[in-house]
């Protein structure tokens, strides 16, 4: 296999982690080891833990979030403790998957929301991504993607809210959102 690429799904958009799911399941058809690390999501039972069980163990999904966390962090909102533990848990445990050399891609599903909203330092993401085994393929997901992680990635895909259900009161959807 050739080099490792870096991958990052941005944007206001829908279809951020579908996609890095969509290469997961290309890869995993590939004979490729793929691990997806939710950064945010934890809280909910969401369709693709249940279909990866069906591909396990050359698809795995493992859940390091808290739920959605975002509001949170609204100015004059700090994070709680637990938000802050489980994002440098969380970051501690995505590192030593990545450098385990026992995967072909691993998926940091939200983690530019994580940079994003402060609970992450980019740098640090950007000097394990520099440091990683060079055959793995790493995707980023999430809005916000930091500058740098942008400058650095091999392909950048960014998402554009044009139209959603979810502005006419639509509530999310089984299958499509989660």
């Amino acid at each position: 296999m050739g080099n490792g690429l870096i991958l990052v799904n941005t944007g206001d958009g829908k279809g951020k982690t579908t996609a890095a799911l969509g290469l997961g399941l290309r890869a995993t058809g590939h004979g490729m080891k793929v691990l997806m690390l939710q950064f945010i999501k934890g809280a909910w039972h969401t369709g693709e833990l249940e279909a990866m069980k069906r591909l396990e163990p050359g698809f795995r999904i493992v859940q390091l979030g808290l739920g959605f966390i975002r509001k949170e962090g609204l100015p004059g909102t700090p994070y709680t403790d637990e938000i802050i533990e489980n994002a440098k848990v969380s970051w501690d445990y995505a590192k030593q998957e990545i450098f385990s050399d026992l995967y072909d891609v691993v998926i940091l599903d939200e983690i530019n929301n994580m940079t994003s909203y402060g609970l992450l330092d980019a740098e640090d993401i950007l000097a394990a991504l520099k440091e990683r085994p060079k055959r793995l393929h790493v995707i980023l997901t999430g809005r916000n993607a930091h500058s740098k992680i942008i400058e650095l990635a091999d392909i950048v895909t960014e998402m554009h809210d044009i139209k959603h259900c979810y502005k006419k009161g639509i509530k999310a959807q089984k299958g499509i959102e989660f």
